[in-house]
């Protein structure tokens, strides 16, 4: 058996649940163009998420939960999910993103194996501090590599579906590629492009990557 890995934010959620998050807190704008930017891989990634994470100080967990369970799927996320267990890839999402968000989007799509951060807490607020081990542009590389050893999968055989330039690394170390409403700075990585927000146009592509 061998497995897809696929992003959150952008990829399996229509949303950045980061920039979500900042909403509630007052600091969307300021969050936002951080965002771009660093996706875009105009700034240290690491970096970028510890000043974003910091912007967040003093959400309470509750606005912070609200806002996370209000995160919308994107359109064909659930029809690509099941198509690929359907041919026999287990799943994973490794995200950059946040457990709060993460483990919700993981249950509604029977993500096999999830991945993400988490955002420290102190009597019911944010503290702006992130946790957890991926908070650097190679991150996710290093978690999928783990990830595949345990589960005995040569990282070779598998597939990543992502969208920004935390992406790079994963993309580099899987055996197949796929961008999806991805920024130019990935396409450069992927060997298969997509660009319309809906996650079945993925389908063919994975059955046409089994043929060859």
């Amino acid at each position: 058996m061998t497995m897809i890995v696929f992003d959150m934010d952008s990829t399996l959620i229509d949303a950045e649940t980061i920039d979500e998050l900042a909403a509630a807190a007052g600091v969307g704008e300021r969050v936002s163009e951080i965002t771009e930017r660093a996706m875009n891989g105009e700034l240290d990634y690491g970096e970028a998420l510890r000043e974003r994470a910091s912007l967040l100080k003093g959400l309470s967990t509750e606005r912070a939960n609200a806002t996370a369970n209000s995160l919308p799927l994107m359109p064909g996320a659930k029809e690509l999910v099941d198509a690929a267990k359907h041919m026999g890839y287990q799943t994973a999402m490794i995200t950059c993103g946040f457990m709060i968000a993460a483990r919700r989007i993981g249950d509604l799509l029977g993500i096999d194996y999830v991945i993400a951060n988490d955002l420290a807490t102190d009597n019911g607020t944010l503290t702006g501090e992130v946790t957890g081990k991926l908070t650097e542009c190679d991150s996710k590389a290093h978690m999928f590599e783990d990830l595949t050893r345990r589960c005995g999968i040569d990282p070779q055989e598998c597939i990543a579906v992502g969208d920004g330039a935390n992406d790079i690394y994963l993309f580099k170390n899987a055996g197949y590629s796929i961008a999806f409403n991805a920024k130019p700075v990935l396409k450069e990585y992927a060997d298969a492009s997509v660009d319309q927000k809906d996650l079945r146009a993925i389908i063919p592509i994975i059955r046409a990557y089994m043929r060859d």
